[in-house]
């Protein structure tokens, strides 16, 4: 951890940056963004074809439902007229891991040209067309989760997949041009850490912008209720492990964690590990970085724009 807070200093200065987008409420003594600010839409409402262990289609239920391209078109309009900055474009997967976003490319070109909202996609597996028309489209960051298990593809996500085809996507948004965000779900095989170091490893192949380190949270009603999330610890040991793979390249706690107590652990271990940012951060954890004499900076925005607030101390 003390190695990986020095070279992250050093690239990256003694700074961190603390996120807030409105995914969730989120108010503490040092930052209350606008309800509008950042919300999540999802492009399939609360349908997933996929049933996955973790979900279950649970955490589509907290996104705003847009599930055609004028829907969406009038939901960024309000988002705008509110003052928002700006969204991410979300949903449900197809069976074969896909997000249906192809259909509403033509409706993000207009958000871009006639909103100018900033504009997040959640991919899924995609392929290099539809990761092209999205580039056209003024799409700003693509991010997508990449699993490094075929075990866990096919048990908890329930698909005829492989790794193989995380990293042909992760090739194809590369070969696009889009900036790429991946995100690492610690503890994804119900709490276990199976693949997550092989997925560190892929990614680091393929220029990512920026990185982020999600965890396990168990939601209720679904097959992993009961499980038990990855311990603080471990996902210290993923943030640790991307930053000495990736030393240049800006890495985020996610919103995805525990909360209570586990969070605090959490966050507090990633501040010591000298990431670059946490979303919706405890207060322990903002506490701890202004005793570290670390520059703390807040953005109501998604974490993965990271890469465009952060430049290498080079």
């Amino acid at each position: 951890m003390k190695t990986s807070r020095k070279l992250s200093w050093r690239n990256f200065k003694k700074q961190i940056r603390f996120y807030a987008p409105t995914f969730v409420h989120y108010k503490s003594s040092h930052f209350q963004p606008s309800p509008d600010s950042f919300p999540s839409i999802s492009i399939t409402g609360n349908v997933c074809a996929l049933n996955c262990d973790h979900c279950q289609g649970r955490l589509l239920k907290g996104m705003i439902s847009a599930k055609t391209p004028g829907k969406l078109m009038k939901v960024c309009k309000k988002i705008k007229k509110n003052g928002g900055i700006g969204c991410l474009i979300s949903g449900g997967c197809l069976p074969d891991g896909s997000v249906p976003l192809n259909r509403f490319t033509d409706a993000i070109a207009q958000i871009k040209k006639n909103l100018g909202l900033k504009i997040i996609i959640h991919t899924g597996i995609i392929d290099f067309e539809t990761a092209q028309n999205l580039k056209s489209a003024g799409v700003d960051a693509a991010l997508i989760d990449v699993i490094g298990s075929d075990e866990t593809i096919k048990s908890i996500y329930h698909m005829d997949a492989t790794v193989e085809d995380y990293e042909k996507s992760l090739e194809a948004l590369r070969n696009s041009g889009i900036p790429i965000v991946p995100h690492i779900l610690v503890g994804l095989h119900y709490g276990r850490i199976i693949g997550e170091f092989e997925a560190i490893s892929m990614i680091s192949k393929y220029d990512p912008s920026a990185m982020v380190i999600i965890a396990l949270t168990t939601v209720k009603g679904t097959k992993m209720e009961e499980a038990s999330p990855p311990k603080p610890e471990d996902i210290a040991k993923i943030l640790v492990a991307s930053r000495l793979t990736m030393a240049k390249v800006p890495i985020a706690l996610g919103c995805m964690r525990p909360l209570g107590k586990h969070r605090v652990k959490t966050d507090t271990l990633a501040v010591k590990a000298g990431v670059n940012a946490i979303a919706f951060p405890s207060e322990e954890a903002v506490e701890l970085a202004m005793s570290m004499g670390l520059k703390t900076i807040f953005h109501p925005i998604c974490c993965s724009q990271i890469y465009e607030d952060f430049v290498l101390n080079v």
